[in-house]
């Protein structure tokens, strides 16, 4: 790793562990810093904060108050998915502390070659994508994969080295905390209306997006989907060299789809129908992650190999079992309306659905259409269920049911399944309200329907 001497005897408080926190408590204290942590579980429950104190990180736990602040730090670590709303993070910004992110601070430190994915859907899959293809047939090196897909960035930058290529999945809260960030290679997958109770308008986080690119120069490559005029306007602002990637043939400057076939800059590289992850949207994933494969050199024969092979991430349009002539899907990811209409989209035959999560404040009316198109039974959960039930009415669905939650759902849709459906979960909503996380809720998802089938999730 470099070493970087930014921190050395400065006073920091890093505010939240997690994964990233923890990883980034640990890097601060290499790099020479005065650390504390500050983590609302309690001590006794958090094996991360007993591990620090053991190291000789100071640990303070079951609250975060402002009065903390009181100690004198240079500056302030914050785990992303704390809000600037929250008192201590807003005295912070009163005091003028400087608040740095865990991605920032592994962008600082690591030597490989950074590639940047985000987007409000398919960041992991196409994350997942590039760092196969880039790793196929390395001849040196390796390319790895961290960030918001749930490996801390942090950690994976202490271990890679020059010859390395490090694809970073990044959010729009990280990216918030950024500063310096710069990737050689950034991807904007697209942009619709997610998180803003985080970031309180449309255009804050359309600003937080496109600080993937703030850094870039006209050495570097900014891949952006070319299939929304906003996001062509968006691409003018970057000051790298932009390589477009659209499905709908808008550019062919970058990789785009033409007459069923998947190109990069007029060379043909596979037919579309043989990416093996179903979905349109799916399609613009692989078309993203080709664009960066090719301007890393990486050969045809290598993109092909991985966009045949590769059959998803989990939680994201993830094939699960088939039992009595009926597949099971789980698309817990899916947590806002666009991502569930892209699943649909990626079906022919009729669709059981499973949805509904945390009320955000927004109604579906937008989900008519995909409703219409491909659903033939909904069942509904969750604080939103009220409001789906409404919307699945208006499409005209003539099945809807009501269940507690995920796992009642299961029995329930294949009672109102016919062998040859699709039994699909993509809530189109957060899981906030009845689950930790979507992962969790994922995971209750394939139980349940293991439990039902009597069958084991496919590899």
């Amino acid at each position: 790793m470099k070493q970087v001497t930014t921190y050395t005897g400065k006073k920091v408080l890093v505010l939240g562990l997690a994964m990233s926190g923890a990883s980034a408590a640990k890097l601060l204290m290499r790099l020479g810093a005065d650390v504390t942590v500050s983590d609302l579980k309690p001590l006794a429950e958090n094996p991360e904060a007993q591990a620090l104190q053991a190291a000789g990180c100071k640990v303070i736990t079951g609250e975060q108050t402002p009065d903390q602040l009181s100690a004198g730090f240079d500056l302030m670590v914050k785990n992303p998915g704390i809000s600037y709303d929250v008192p201590i993070v807003k005295r912070a910004l009163e005091l003028k502390l400087p608040i740095v992110g865990e991605m920032e601070l592994a962008s600082e430190i690591a030597e490989a070659e950074l590639v940047a994915v985000t987007g409000s859907n398919g960041k992991t899959t196409t994350t997942t994508m590039i760092q196969k293809m880039l790793d196929h047939d390395r001849q040196a090196g390796k390319a790895v994969y961290a960030g918001n897909i749930g490996v801390p960035a942090s950690k994976v930058a202490q271990e890679v080295s020059a010859d390395d290529t490090l694809v970073l999945e990044i959010s729009s809260f990280m990216l918030t905390e950024t500063t310096a960030f710069h990737p050689h290679i950034a991807v904007l997958t697209n942009i619709f209306s997610n998180h803003l109770d985080y970031h309180k308008t449309r255009a804050n986080y359309v600003a937080a997006k496109m600080k993937i690119t703030a850094n870039q120069t006209a050495d570097d490559y900014f891949v952006v989907n070319f299939d929304n005029p906003e996001w062509r306007e968006l691409s003018q602002k970057s000051a790298a060299q932009v390589v477009p990637f659209s499905r709908e043939n808008n550019s062919q400057e970058g990789s785009y789809e033409a007459d069923g076939t998947l190109y990069f800059r007029g060379e043909a590289i596979m037919p579309a129908s043989e990416v093996k992850v179903p979905g349109d949207h799916n399609i613009e994933n692989a078309l993203a992650a080709i664009a960066v494969a090719k301007l890393e050199g990486v050969s045809n024969a290598a993109i092909v190999g991985v966009l045949r092979s590769f059959g998803g991430v989990r939680h994201r349009t993830q094939y699960v079992l088939e039992a009595e002539g009926r597949q099971y899907y789980n698309d817990s990811k899916a947590t806002d309306m666009e991502a569930t209409e892209m699943a649909l989209k990626g079906f022919k035959a009729p669709v059981v659905l499973l949805a509904g999560g945390l009320d955000r404040g927004y109604t579906f009316e937008k989900m008519i259409p995909a409703f219409k198109a491909h659903v033939k039974a909904i069942i509904l959960f969750g604080e939103t269920a009220k409001l789906l039930e409404d919307t699945a009415k208006e499409a005209g669905i003539k099945t809807i049911k009501m269940s507690e939650n995920v796992e009642t759902a299961v029995p329930l849709a294949y009672e109102l399944s016919d062998p040859g459906d699709i039994i699909l979960l993509s809530p189109a909503n957060a899981s906030w309200d009845q689950y930790p996380s979507f992962e969790v809720r994922g995971d209750r998802f394939i139980k349940a329907v293991e439990k039902l089938t009597g069958k084991q999730e496919e590899a």
